[in-house]
């Protein structure tokens, strides 16, 4: 399935809307990393992976394992709307007996690659899904979205080096580099330096581009089927809470749902593409 750009961009801010009124049925969740990766997430589903969602389970599909586990309101909209279970569904986010946990549950919902929420281990559950597909011989790809504040952790960093040892050039992450975490900004608490240049040390093929521009995003997936015998980092410059003006680089919003005004604004300001 692959629609037009001019309907991606619709669905991109689609996708936004239903992050707010999820987040904010909930009481609960983490809008600000979910508005950032939307644009690299719903470009993915809608025009790069190879995916039926009457066949979850297809072993010719890619994989999209979502790392910051955090950001589970985007995941959970974009599958909705990509038809893996009822977009009604969505409304139930964080409730008790709900399928769409605060983390993603691959044991309970059918698209979720890998359970995730402890962060830093999305890259290595990659490089074992990519690898299985090299020794099996099957051509398909798997994408990995990170964070920016979860690059801090060192099994990161182990994960890097394998993928550049096996030669993983089936394996594409996208860093979703919005500069903010729980804690503040990712400068301050531990700063990630010359990032591009420490994922190059490491042996991959770096992309730099605006996490934002879905152009550059489809123009990046391009460029790494390309890359042969190395894995591709896609380093995604975005902003904490894309499209809400007062959560907009505000490290506030990483974990707390809006309510009352606040969420009627929100949608109000994502009502359509600008």
């Amino acid at each position: 399935m692959k629609i037009s750009l001019a309907q991606l961009e619709t669905k991109i801010w689609e996708i936004r809307r239903y992050i707010i009124l999820m987040t904010t049925a909930a009481g609960s969740g983490h809008p600000g990393g979910s508005l950032s990766a939307a644009d690299i997430v719903t470009t993915l589903y809608f025009r790069v992976l190879n995916i039926d969602p009457k066949r979850p389970d297809d072993p010719e599909r890619d994989r999209f394992v979502l790392s910051k586990g955090h950001a589970a309101p985007l995941l959970y909209a974009v599958l909705a709307e990509r038809g893996f279970f009822p977009v009604q569904e969505l409304m139930t986010l964080r409730k008790l007996g709900s399928r769409l946990q605060g983390h993603p549950d691959m044991r309970k919902l059918p698209g979720v690659e890998m359970s995730t929420g402890s962060l830093g281990q999305g890259l290595s559950a990659a490089n074992g899904m990519a690898l299985a597909a090299k020794l099996d011989g099957k051509q398909y790809r798997v994408y990995v979205l990170l964070g920016d504040g979860e690059t801090q952790e060192g099994q990161i960093w182990e994960a890097a080096m394998a993928a550049a040892h096996y030669k993983l050039d089936n394996v594409t992450a996208f860093l979703d580099y919005n500069g903010l975490q729980i804690d503040g900004p990712v400068d301050e608490v531990m700063s990630l330096g010359r990032v591009a240049d420490k994922w190059r040390s490491f042996g991959w093929h770096v992309i730099e581009i605006n996490g934002h521009d879905v152009n550059a995003i489809l123009g990046a997936v391009e460029e790494a089927h390309q890359v042969k015998d190395k894995p591709t980092m896609v380093i995604a410059r975005t902003v904490k809470g894309k499209g809400v003006s007062f959560m907009e680089n505000q490290v506030d919003w990483h974990g707390t749902a809006p309510k009352g005004e606040k969420a009627t604004q929100a949608l109000i300001e994502l009502k359509a593409p600008r």
